[in-house]
């Protein structure tokens, strides 16, 4: 259960995605950088002034989300699973899902096809601070839960969107293969390969396919 289910639409053009896999690789520069990054990698020719409109519009439809991320080693993580106690769910889910979704600690919070069918990742100060915000949950809903499953992450060893997963998207489409070949041929160091068919001309692979001889 959750209020923003399925309530996202995603309908982004090869270029769309091109352009969001170059700002996510660059988050800093300027739009000028973008544009330049877009013209030689891609060969995708666009003024700054439009550059900096298809940005706006991707914050503003949220495909862009620009924020300031701590370092990780500031706080200790948790994976948190709940499920539910069902006589009591349609009176008392609500409440929790709303506090969930605005406690500070909760990084992220989702459902799963599960027994476990609430999942988040939380962060605090130490452990004392974890034991204090399980203690305040169950207090406040203690009778919503028929289980509740808590596992420390005492390493965390990568907390971020890496941009060469916008390449599977990419390569769908006929327009976004060429961008990826354009890329290539620019010298990416990217995740696409190159493989000699039985014709000898050099074909796009996808991502994720294995080189075959």
């Amino acid at each position: 259960m959750g209020v923003s289910e399925n309530s996202f639409d995603d309908d982004l053009t090869p270029r769309d995605i091109v352009l969001l896999k170059a700002r996510v690789e660059n988050p800093t520069v300027s739009v000028r950088k973008i544009r330049d990054i877009l013209e030689d990698e891609y060969g995708i020719s666009l003024s700054h002034n439009r550059v900096n409109e298809l940005l706006h519009e991707m914050e503003t439809d949220e495909v862009l989300q620009t924020q300031v991320v701590p370092n990780v080693e500031l706080f200790d993580y948790y994976l948190f699973r709940i499920a539910f106690h069902y006589p009591n769910f349609e009176e008392q889910w609500e409440e929790c899902y709303w506090e969930l979704s605005e406690d500070p600690h909760v990084v992220l919070f989702t459902n799963a096809d599960d027994y476990y069918h609430w999942i988040l990742i939380t962060q605090f100060h130490d452990d004392r601070g974890a034991e204090q915000w399980m203690h305040h949950f169950f207090k406040n809903h203690g009778d919503l839960i028929a289980q509740f499953d808590n596992t420390k992450l005492p390493s965390i060893h990568k907390f971020y969107t890496s941009a060469d997963v916008l390449n599977e998207r990419l390569w769908e489409t006929e327009e976004g293969r060429e961008y990826l070949q354009n890329s290539r041929d620019k010298g990416e160091n990217s995740d696409s390969a190159l493989v000699e068919h039985e014709d000898n001309s050099p074909q796009t692979i996808s991502p994720w396919e294995e080189k075959t001889d």
